[in-house]
């Protein structure tokens, strides 16, 4: 029996479909892994593609779209002969043979709860991508940041982080996760709907006791932006609201009401910013991220007693200050 699931999720997806899925279905050993689509209620001709072109290739269909986390938290339940997961996006290509080192690693250190591969941009295959690049981490008021990626600064990947080590975060572009765990965590959390629902994620599978980690052995290649532009006023109200749901969720109370003070301020500054230069979409954005995070946060009763911000010297850092103020612009000037 295979113990790994390549799970794709699409929406309305064909054209990707036909530019992705064949490098997926040629370099995913069939001893291995069973390729999947689960399609989230497209009206376009996905499914008839996948039929006619990639017979080999399972199906599991919704009749609606249930959106990125609850479409895959749908899709992990019925999944229960795996072991493995590997959440897959639909603009990946993969490299050859880059799921054995994936499994290999997951095989032999069961303390592991998610893993991903070291992600180059599919557009400029010599770079790191966006989404993930090598790794990712958050600074100590929760911005994102890689291993090869700090803001809009993308590094070339000359091999300077081709080690595996932990990270705080692993990217959703390509996560692989123990079946068992998601479960037990309790999956994507179905209510961020989209953007940042990876990191929270992986948050929890830390406050679980297991690690996250990248293994560069593994290369994928992801194209980005897919489904919404990075300056979409919708993906901007995502992640501002995402990520303040998710610092509220996983940091303990004492840190949290610090932490979302700072994160007001930091947020108020960029609602000016698109004030002054007309983006009244954008400032719309932010101003209903924090109304509907304050709506929303009730939801979230628990909080953890640990900070696993404390846990990584990546973590310590400001890097807005880093990088807007101290001018770094790489992960390993930001380390010395």
């Amino acid at each position: 029996m295979k113990s790994v699931a390549v799970v794709i999720l699409n929406w309305n997806g064909a054209s990707l479909l036909s530019e992705f899925l064949p490098s997926v279905c040629r370099y995913t050993s069939s001893d291995v892994a069973d390729v999947i689509v689960a399609d989230n209620g497209s009206t376009d001709n996905s499914l008839q593609l996948l039929m006619q072109d990639f017979p080999q290739v399972g199906i599991i269909r919704f009749p609606r779209n249930h959106g990125f986390a609850e479409g895959y938290n749908q899709v992990v339940k019925q999944l229960e002969a795996y072991r493995y997961i590997v959440l897959l996006n639909s603009d990946v290509a993969v490299s050859e043979g880059w799921i054995e080192p994936l499994l290999s690693y997951a095989e032999e250190h069961s303390e592991v709860g998610a893993l991903q591969p070291k992600i180059r941009s599919y557009r400029h295959p010599s770079q790191f991508e966006y989404a993930g690049a090598c790794g990712g981490f958050l600074d100590c008021n929760g911005y994102p940041f890689c291993r090869g990626r700090i803001f809009d600064t993308i590094e070339m990947d000359n091999g300077q982080y081709d080690d595996v080590v932990d990270v705080f975060w692993a990217s959703g572009a390509a996560l692989f996760i123990r079946r068992d765990v998601y479960m037990a965590v309790g999956g994507l959390d179905a209510d961020f709907f989209a953007h940042m629902e990876e990191i929270d994620l992986c948050w929890r599978v830390r406050l679980a006791g297991y690690a996250v980690r990248v293994v560069p052995q593994s290369v994928v290649y992801h194209l980005g932006g897919a489904t919404l532009d990075n300056a979409h006023p919708y993906k901007l109200y995502l992640n501002f609201r995402n990520n303040l749901l998710m610092m509220y969720k996983n940091l303990p109370v004492r840190e949290r009401r610090r932490k979302l003070f700072v994160r007001r301020l930091y947020d108020t500054v960029a609602l000016l910013r698109y004030l002054l230069t007309g983006k009244w979409a954008c400032v719309k954005a932010i101003w209903d991220a924090h109304t509907d995070f304050r709506s929303m946060c009730g939801m979230y009763a628990c909080q953890p007693r640990d900070n696993m911000l404390t846990q990584f010297p990546e973590c310590r850092h400001n890097i807005v200050w880093d990088y807007f103020i101290k001018h770094i612009r790489c992960f390993s000037e930001l380390k010395r």
